[in-house]
């Protein structure tokens, strides 16, 4: 078979067009090739995965101390670092102003699973997960007043008690906040409750202003209290508004209770308190309103008195632990503004004490003034810490007594 001879002019035209494709594809793969390049590296910078340690690691990690993260990878900065448990609740933290750590401000809570996601300025991300060791025994408190309570009297303490000892005391009081409405001066006070559990009160410097909205943030969780103590496994939190001003005024002399309010009498009664000179006499001092308790029954074995009496009462004001109440006392009635003749409450008449019960409110506080009573009650018995100084309610402070 005999070969096609080319001339040289259809041999130019055969290899210009295979010149111009791989010409082409030469510069679009050159176009690519660049386009690649630059965009691959860039991303690969942005997604370096960085190295990070935390202070805490494992499944018994321990509890009670702040998350801490540390950055090692070079130039690059932390830019922000989660730390949530499994509820999805954050550990509020803060980047170091060098960029290279971060520190939780609150501490890990026991028995908690957390996991940890921490980005850099440059794209990077790492996440960790760790879970405390649970606690071996729970602390509990009980506040008052509490959520179902929503305006109070203007001697009202926020009042915390707890299940178990309290050894950590000063640990405890830092992470306790109180905020109002018109930066209300006041301060904690450890005293021991009537039951002989620990107690932290805080108690205004005088009476709380009339509408002062108060909130208490216990932010406990993560919290030692102790030996014997055990964990606090939770937050708490409550608030109150602070309602009319007004003061009942009992004098043990003119034997009358009188109810003001801004400072101005609205009413004055005749009553008989508690007999002089021994322990059926009325306390003395300040104490508070603890609670409305309506119709009670009433035994004085209950209080240490035999078997005095055994009475359902009404209109029943509690105003100690120890059993002091202002009530209608109607078999009393022969002494009523004349001779204190009572088992240590203040006793009106059936109208009377219906008038006061629903003019007064909890956390009213009831001044008791004049001869024969057996002094003031305990800071625990009740609120009787407005019977202290204020330079003596500081000193029970443990962040005070520490600095």
């Amino acid at each position: 078979m005999r070969s096609r001879s080319l001339s040289p002019s259809s041999r130019r035209r055969s290899i210009r067009p295979r010149h111009a494709a791989v010409a082409g594809v030469a510069a679009l793969a050159a176009t690519l090739s660049a386009c690649s390049d630059g965009g691959s590296g860039s991303d690969d910078a942005k997604a370096v995965k960085p190295k990070v340690s935390v202070n805490l690691t494992g499944d018994q990690a321990k509890a009670g101390a702040p998350v801490t993260v540390k950055l090692a990878t070079k130039d690059v900065k932390l830019k922000d670092v989660t730390v949530a448990d499994a509820e999805g609740t954050k550990l509020a933290g803060k980047v170091a102003a060098d960029g290279r750590s971060w520190t939780s401000a609150r501490m890990a809570a026991p028995g908690t699973s957390y996991t940890l996601r921490a980005t850099t300025d440059q794209g990077g991300e790492a996440t960790k997960s760790f879970k405390t060791a649970p606690p071996e025994k729970v602390n509990k408190v009980t506040i008052t007043p509490g959520s179902s309570l929503k305006t109070v009297g203007v001697a009202q303490p926020l009042s915390i008690v707890f299940d178990h000892p309290v050894k950590n005391k000063a640990e405890v009081e830092k992470h306790l906040k109180v905020t109002t409405s018109n930066d209300t001066t006041g301060s904690w006070g450890w005293i021991k409750n009537y039951d002989g559990k620990d107690r932290v009160d805080w108690r205004p410097k005088e009476y709380w202003k009339s509408g002062t909205k108060v909130k208490l943030d216990a932010q406990l969780n993560g919290v030692d209290s102790g030996a014997d103590g055990g964990w606090f496994v939770r937050d708490y939190d409550t608030a109150v508004t602070v309602g009319r001003n007004q003061v009942v005024k009992v004098n043990l002399d003119s034997k009358t209770a009188t109810l003001t309010r801004d400072g101005k009498a609205v009413k004055r009664v005749p009553m008989s308190a508690g007999t002089p000179g021994g322990e059926k006499a009325s306390w003395g001092g300040t104490s508070v309103l603890m609670a409305k308790e309506g119709t009670i029954n009433m035994r004085s074995e209950t209080v240490g008195l035999g078997d005095a009496y055994d009475k359902m009462v009404d209109y029943s004001m509690r105003l100690t632990w120890s059993g002091m109440y202002a009530h209608a006392a109607p078999w009393n009635a022969a002494y009523f503004g004349n001779t204190n003749h009572s088992s240590g409450c203040v006793g009106m008449s059936t109208s009377d004490a219906s008038w006061l019960y629903g003019q007064v409110q909890v956390g009213d506080p009831f001044e008791v003034t004049g001869s024969g009573s057996k002094g003031t009650p305990d800071p625990g018995n009740g609120y009787g810490e407005w019977n202290l100084s204020w330079a003596d309610w500081q000193a029970k402070s443990a962040l005070k007594s520490a600095s």
